[in-house]
C-alpha cells in the first residue's frame, strides 16, 4: 500500500491544497514516492497532515460493503470532509473522492438502508498495519518495561505472552499509533521472540548442568550450539540492527547480560546502563527501531513525526538511511524541522508548507539535492537565512572594510585594514 495522491479541499486551517506523491522525472516517473518529507515551520500543519492520512489508512483498511456495491462503516470525519486521495495496493488503485470510492473497476457509495450480506472491501491480503510514531513517543512509561527482568516479565505476563501472537495476527482493526503511553501487550508482543528466548535458553542451560556437562566445557558447548540452531537468538538479530547507529554513542546491545530485555552497554567499559539511565536520543532509537524490526512493513505506511528529536546531527543525517532498512518494502511519511532528515530525500520527495502573502498556507517541492549541504538545505528549501543577526553584522563589517581597503592609499592604513579582513575572514570563513 502506498499513498500517491491527495488533495485537501478543508482540512483544520488548510485549505485547496494538492499533493502530489510520485515521481516526477526519471525512470520511475509516475511511479509512488519510497519517501516522503514534510518541511515547514510551526503551525503549517505537518503533524496534522500524518493525523489525517493515519486517519484515512485505518479506515480504508476497515471499510466493509454490503451485497458487494453498498459501502458501510466509512468515519464520520471523513464524511464530512471532500478531500481527495488515491492510494496503491500492488497494482489495484484505490481512490477516494466526495465520500465515493473507486476500486477494482467499481464504484462504491454508503447506502444505510440495504441489508444483507457484509465483507470487507480491502482483501486480507494486502491488508497490513499502518505505523504512526508520534512526536511524544519517548516518555517514562514506556521505557518502564524495558527496566524490567525478563524472567520478571515472563512470570507477570505468561498468560498473556502464550496467546499474544496470534492475537496480534488475527485482529479486526488494523494501525498501531506509538505515543507516549503504549499498551503493555504491544511491548510484550515485540519482546516475545526475545522475551521466549530467554525463558528457554535458562531452561536448557538448566538441563544441560543437571545431565553433568558442566564437567565437560567442549561438550557442553556442542550441545548448546546444536540447541541454538533450531532456537535462534532474536536478541542477537535485532542488536545487528540497532548496533551500527548505537556505535556513534560508543554504545552496543549486550548479549549475556540477563537483567534486561534488551541489554545497553558502554563499550568503553562493558559496564551495562539501564535503559531509564540512557540518553534520550537513545531510548527514542530503541522504541522505533524495535517496532520497525519486528512488525510486518511489507508494503505498510509508516508515518514518523519529528525522528531527530534529542539525536546528534551525525545520527541525524542515517537515521532515515538505518530506518529503510529495517522496513526495505515500506513507505515512510516523515514531518520533520531537520535539514540533516531533509538531506536524506531527493528533491521530489520534499514537499515545503509555507505562509503564502494571504497568509494560508501553500506548498512546493524541495529544490536541494539529496545530500546537499544543510546550510544549503536551510536556504533553499526551509527558506531561512541561517546566518544570525550577530554573523550577519560580522558579514557587513567584512564587506565594509574590502569597500575601505580598495579605496585606502595609506600603504599603513591599508595593511591594518588587510590584517582585520584576514582575521575576520579566518574566523567567519568569509
Amino acid at each position: 500500500m502506498k499513498i500517491s495522491k491527495l488533495h485537501i479541499d478543508q482540512f483544520r486551517h488548510l485549505e485547496n491544497l494538492d499533493f502530489d506523491f510520485t515521481y516526477q522525472s526519471g525512470e520511475r516517473k509516475g511511479e509512488p514516492l519510497d519517501k516522503i518529507c514534510f518541511i515547514g515551520q510551526s503551525a503549517t500543519g505537518k503533524t496534522g497532515l500524518l493525523e489525517l492520512i493515519y486517519e484515512y489508512i485505518t479506515n480504508i483498511l476497515d471499510l466493509e460493503i454490503v451485497n458487494g456495491h453498498s459501502l458501510f462503516a466509512l468515519k464520520n470525519s471523513i464524511q464530512k470532509k471532500n478531500n481527495e486521495i488515491v492510494f496503491l495496493f500492488d497494482d489495484e488503485i484505490f481512490h477516494l473522492r466526495n465520500q465515493e470510492i473507486y476500486f477494482k473497476n467499481r464504484s462504491y457509495k454508503e447506502d444505510y438502508n440495504n441489508g444483507g450480506q457484509v465483507t470487507s472491501l480491502i482483501p486480507f491480503q494486502y491488508k497490513v498495519d499502518p505505523l504512526y510514531f508520534k512526536a511524544n513517543l519517548i516518555s517514562d512509561r514506556n521505557i518502564d518495561i524495558f527496566s524490567k527482568n525478563p524472567i520478571d516479565l515472563i512470570e507477570k505476563h505468561n498468560s498473556e505472552l502464550k496467546d499474544i501472537e496470534k492475537n496480534f495476527t488475527q485482529k479486526d482493526n488494523f494501525g498501531l499509533q506509538f505515543t507516549d503511553s503504549v499498551n503493555d501487550e504491544v511491548w510484550l508482543f515485540l519482546l516475545n521472540e526475545i522475551l521466549s528466548y530467554r525463558k528457554n535458553f535458562t531452561q536448557k542451560v538448566s538441563e544441560l548442568l543437571h545431565k553433568g556437562f558442566i564437567a565437560d566445557a567442549q561438550k557442553l558447548n556442542n550441545e548448546f550450539l546444536k540447541w541454538q540452531k533450531n532456537n535462534p537468538n532474536h536478541l542477537e538479530i535485532f542488536a545487528e540492527k540497532l548496533n551500527p547507529i548505537l556505535e556513534k554513542l560508543n554504545l552496543e546491545v549486550d548479549l549475556i547480560n540477563t537483567e534486561y530485555s534488551i541489554p545497553i552497554k558502554n563499550k568503553r567499559n562493558d559496564e551495562i546502563i539501564p535503559i531509564q539511565n540512557t540518553s534520550t536520543g537513545t531510548k527514542g532509537l530503541l522504541l522505533s527501531f524495535l517496532p520497525l524490526f519486528k512488525l510486518n512493513t511489507k508494503n505498510s505506511i509508516i508515518l514518523i513525526d519529528e525522528p531527530e528529536r534529542s539525536l546528534y546531527p551525525d545520527m541525524q543525517m542515517d537515521l532515515i538511511d538505518y530506518y529503510q532498512k529495517l522496513a526495505p518494502e515500506a513507505q515512510f511519511i516523515v514531518a520533520t524541522h531537520s535539514p540533516f532528515i531533509a538531506a536524506s530525500f531527493e528533491p521530489d520527495e520534499r514537499f515545503i508548507l509555507y505562509f503564502d502573502e494571504e497568509g494560508k498556507v501553500a506548498v512546493r517541492r524541495g529544490t536541494s539535492p539529496i545530500g546537499d549541504d544543510p546550510n544549503d538545505m536551510l536556504y533553499n528549501d526551509f527558506g531561512i537565512n541561517y546566518i544570525n543577526k550577530y554573523g550577519q553584522q560580522k558579514h557587513q563589517e567584512y564587506l565594509d572594510l574590502k569597500q575601505k581597503i580598495h579605496f585606502e592609499t595609506d600603504p599603513k592604513k591599508k595593511e591594518e585594514i588587510s590584517e582585520q579582513l584576514e582575521k575576520l575572514g579566518e574566523e567567519y570563513n568569509f
